[in-house]
C-alpha cells in the first residue's frame, strides 16, 4: 500500500526559489516577535526568493521537510567581505514552531558543515543573541567554541541584546588555502552523501 502524503518520511535537500514562501513564513514571526534575528523588517517571499537565488550558487542553503512542508532551513554566508576572510563562513539555522526535538537542527547542520568542508572553508562562525539555551546547546553539540560576546550590540523590541560568537574549525585546508569552491563545483556524489548524512538525523 503506497504511503500517503501524511506518512511520507522527512527529508533534507537543497533549497530552491519555490521554497521562498514557506521559508518566509517561518522566518517572518522570528523577525517580528523575537531577537533571534536582528532584522526588523519582515522580508517578503519575493525578497526571500532573491536571497536563495543569490546564495545557492556559491554557498549551501538547505531545507528539511516533514509532510511536504518545510520544517526548518539553514544556510551559510560570507563571514566578512574583505578578501582575507574568504576561507571563513557564517552559518544560520531556523526551525519552525512545532518541529523542535525532531532532529531538524542536527540534520541540517550535519549536512551544512559537511558541504562547507567540501568547499574548502577553514572555519565557520555563528552569532547567537542571548539568552538562547537551545541554540547554544546545538552549537556546542557540534563542537563550536565560544570566542567572545558583543555586549549590548543590538537594540530591538525595546531592549539591548548581547550576541555571543561561536567558532568551529573545519578540517585543515593547508598553509596556503585555495579559494573555496562554489556550490556548483561540488561533486554530485559528495553532495548526495552530505544530504543523506543529514537525513539520517531526522525523526519519523
Amino acid at each position: 500500500m503506497p504511503e500517503s502524503a501524511a506518512m511520507q518520511r522527512p527529508t533534507l535537500r537543497l533549497a530552491h526559489s519555490d521554497d521562498a514562501e514557506q521559508i518566509a513564513s517561518i522566518y517572518g514571526p522570528l523577525v517580528r516577535d523575537t531577537a533571534v534575528t536582528f532584522e526588523v523588517d519582515v522580508p517578503s517571499a519575493s525578497e526571500m526568493r532573491s536571497r536563495i537565488i543569490d546564495t545557492a550558487m556559491r554557498l549551501p542553503w538547505l531545507v528539511a521537510e516533514r509532510d511536504d512542508h518545510i520544517a526548518g532551513f539553514a544556510y551559510a554566508g560570507r563571514h566578512r567581505r574583505r578578501a582575507a576572510y574568504a576561507s571563513s563562513a557564517d552559518v544560520s539555522i531556523y526551525v519552525a514552531d512545532g518541529t523542535r526535538r525532531l532532529g531538524i537542527g542536527r540534520g541540517l547542520y550535519t549536512a551544512l558543515l559537511d558541504l562547507l568542508s567540501a568547499q574548502g572553508y577553514a572555519n565557520v562562525f555563528a552569532g547567537i543573541a542571548l539568552p538562547n539555551d537551545a541554540s547554544v546547546a546545538l552549537h556546542e553539540s557540534f563542537e563550536f567554541s565560544l570566542v567572545g560576546v558583543y555586549r549590548s550590540v543590538g537594540y530591538k523590541l525595546g531592549a539591548w541584546w548581547d550576541v555571543a560568537w561561536w567558532q568551529r574549525p573545519l578540517p585543515p585546508v593547508g598553509p596556503t588555502p585555495p579559494p573555496p569552491k562554489a556550490m556548483v563545483e561540488i561533486d554530485r556524489d559528495h553532495l548526495e552523501r552530505a544530504l543523506a548524512s543529514g537525513r539520517a538525523h531526522l525523526a519519523d
